[in-house]
């Protein structure tokens, strides 16, 4: 009997994906965060996205991702608040942004609506593309407890383990400080987007802290866990919000979310993935 379910099932998948012609295209852009409030483990400076210079970069950029086409664009914003993602873009739509920004916002939040990398790229490039809507997927209520981690590190004497992971954190905040002082946006978001960066973000995972703990300690395949129940919630919204008739989408996330997300795409027989430096190129 369980044979004949999982032959009806895969039978099911294969006329579903039949069904679908032409696989949509996703353009999956990971980026660091223009706006940086400093909630990350790795501490990094700020870059100037505001600066004519990046200003002019970003012109160039959005209209570049506004000659693929994209059907829909999808931002790292609550899913739960999408409302008020949908007020913040018909202000921008208007116009009326900066004034609609100081009237609704108290001062010391007023910078991250400014700077955003939703409202830099995203509502630039989706205001370029005439599109109405942006799309929220970020799903947050997952838990991240880091500092359990490096505890059952300790309580498991992984003194090896624990200063590699220190080593790898120390890396990047040296190794992206550096790019941010020295590289273009435009070298940036590539640099962010390449195999390589890609696999170092998700090897922190996978590599390092699904190793944490005693064998009878799982705090580190747990945080592992959440942080891949996150992604997949988010996923979910681009696979569940896109229609047979969306042929190209921009998923614009922080790079940790492009890492886990460029493996999902792959899996996914209804999305192709497109290529940052193709678009760009």
């Amino acid at each position: 009997m369980k044979h004949a379910f999982f032959f009806l099932f895969a039978c099911l998948v294969a006329a579903t994906c039949g069904a679908q012609t032409r696989p949509s295209d996703i353009l999956l852009l990971g980026t660091f965060h223009f706006h940086n409030p400093g909630a990350d483990v790795a501490k990094t400076k700020t870059f100037d996205v505001m600066a004519p210079k990046a200003q002019a970069e970003l012109e160039t950029i959005t209209q570049k991702i506004s000659a693929f086409h994209p059907d829909k664009i999808f931002v790292e914003w609550p899913w739960d608040e999408q409302p008020e993602l949908d007020k913040l873009y018909n202000a921008y739509l208007g116009s009326q942004f900066e004034q609609f920004v100081s009237t609704t916002y108290p001062a010391k939040r007023q910078n991250f609506f400014l700077k955003n990398e939703i409202i830099q790229l995203a509502f630039r490039a989706g205001k370029k593309a005439h599109l109405t809507r942006i799309y929220a997927l970020d799903y947050t209520k997952t838990s991240f407890p880091f500092d359990s981690v490096l505890k059952a590190m300790q309580a498991a004497k992984q003194v090896a383990l624990l200063q590699k992971s220190q080593d790898a954190i120390k890396h990047y905040e040296t190794s992206q400080n550096q790019k941010l002082e020295t590289y273009t946006l435009t070298q940036l978001l590539l640099d962010a987007n390449s195999p390589g960066e890609l696999a170092l973000n998700k090897g922190l995972y996978l590599d390092i802290l699904n190793r944490a703990g005693t064998t009878d300690n799982f705090a580190g395949a747990f945080l592992v866990s959440e942080w891949y129940r996150r992604n997949l919630y988010m996923y979910s919204l681009v696979q569940k919000t896109m229609t047979p008739q969306d042929g190209k989408a921009l998923v614009l996330v922080g790079s940790g979310h492009a890492a886990m997300m460029r493996e999902f795409i792959a899996s996914d027989q209804q999305f192709r993935l497109k290529e940052l430096k193709d678009v760009l190129k």
